[in-house]
């Protein structure tokens, strides 16, 4: 049988790779990992996963068709656990950003718990996501 742990990575395919990849390192701080010239994949490092980000322009970003855009996405969200989650500097760092957020309460691989809805640079949704308050 198969069990699965965790998220280990996930693929976006991006139009602006320095302003996606500012987003991810600046806004969400993940560190850059490594680029995988022989590919054109760039990773990026948030806690025990990554974020690979491949330009549509490149060898692996052109398999996956037309770019994404208001009518199509790559994806329809990505939930991060965030820890420690203390929502008012959760929002306040996202503020600085230019970023408006809301705290909900949506059910998790934990339970339920808090979650704020955010996009990055290009449109693909992303969930923040902190510690279940009930399972």
């Amino acid at each position: 049988m198969i069990q699965i742990q965790n998220i280990d990575h996930v693929v976006f395919r991006v139009r602006d790779l320095s302003r996606m990849a500012a987003f991810y390192t600046d806004v969400l701080g993940a560190r850059f990992e490594q680029h995988q010239t022989h590919v054109d994949l760039y990773q990026l490092r948030v806690g025990a996963s990554l974020i690979d980000l491949i330009p549509v322009t490149g060898k692996l970003g052109q398999m996956g068709g037309a770019a994404p855009g208001k009518e199509g996405h790559n994806v329809d969200h990505v939930c991060f656990r965030v820890s420690p989650w203390d929502e008012t500097d959760i929002l306040a760092h996202l503020a600085v950003h230019g970023i408006h957020g809301e705290v909900e309460s949506r059910y998790g691989a934990d339970g339920e718990g808090p979650s704020i809805y955010l996009t990055d640079p290009e449109g693909n949704r992303l969930e923040l996501k902190g510690p279940a308050t009930s399972p």
